[in-house]
């Protein structure tokens, strides 16, 4: 792991038992940084400002998702309270001696009718129940779709950058990218999207902490591997320019 990146995690505590929030925005800020001086106006650059963006919002959304939602507990609490005070008042108005007068055909009816009644208040109370779970849910659902799309433009600027560009004997097309990298500034920019990549998945792995969701965590795997995925094809164009393959550097213009 880059230095920058190892140092950034570390804490007086040396808690390394979960992600914190502020360390991984510190951690984007730097990369941000260093992308910046590296490549100045470049559009990975514009990107990783993007993700800083992002995970400052998504502390803040992370922040929100962890406070109780009290008006929405009270009003669970209070249908509850409804429910068991209307079937109290229910059973102590009922005299014994108009269950007995019923015909069976008119307890049959009854009895549906009772069975109406539960079914509908079930579906009220796990309405109201899971009311602030689905709305925290759908908050972090929007967070992860804008990492998933953040790894896709992460993947598109490194998309032209092939270490066979940089070979002599490559054959250039009227539609071939141009090249403005070295072989030294092209490890460097793939290995910045590798750590953005990486980072993006840290993002998406901050919303585990305080939601338990099984859509939640499905949504936040989902992005580790692609990021995983992405990263792995990255580190293959990096391996084909070890020191031992230097590729040569692309004439200056």
């Amino acid at each position: 792991m880059n230095k920058s990146l190892t140092s950034s995690f570390e804490t007086d505590e040396r808690n390394f038992s979960s992600l914190d929030p502020v360390k991984v925005l510190k951690t984007i800020h730097c990369l941000s940084q260093r992308i910046t001086e590296r490549f100045p106006n470049s559009g990975l650059s514009g990107v990783c400002r993007e993700l800083e963006t992002s995970c400052s919002r998504s502390t803040e959304r992370i922040e929100w998702i962890a406070k109780p939602h009290w008006p929405l507990r009270i009003l669970r609490y209070a249908l509850i309270v409804t429910i068991v005070l209307g079937l109290i008042v229910a059973i102590i108005n009922v005299q014994p001696n108009e269950l007995n007068d019923l015909r069976f055909v008119e307890m049959i009816q009854a009895f549906e009718a009772g069975i109406n009644d539960v079914v509908m208040i079930s579906v009220a109370l796990f309405f109201v129940w899971t009311l602030e779970a689905r709305i925290k849910r759908r908050r972090a659902m929007q967070a992860l779709h804008e990492l998933r799309s953040i790894a896709h433009v992460i993947d598109m600027h490194q998309l032209t950058k092939d270490p066979e560009r940089l070979q002599n004997t490559h054959k250039k097309t009227e539609s071939s990218p141009a090249n403005h990298l070295s072989a030294f500034q092209m490890r460097r920019y793939l290995d910045y999207c590798a750590e953005m990549l990486s980072l993006t998945g840290k993002v998406a792995a901050l919303y585990l902490r305080t939601l338990d969701d099984a859509i939640v965590v499905a949504a936040v795997n989902e992005i580790e591997d692609l990021t995983t995925g992405l990263s792995r094809k990255i580190w293959q164009k990096i391996e084909l320019m070890r020191p031992d393959a230097e590729p040569v550097d692309p004439p200056r213009a």
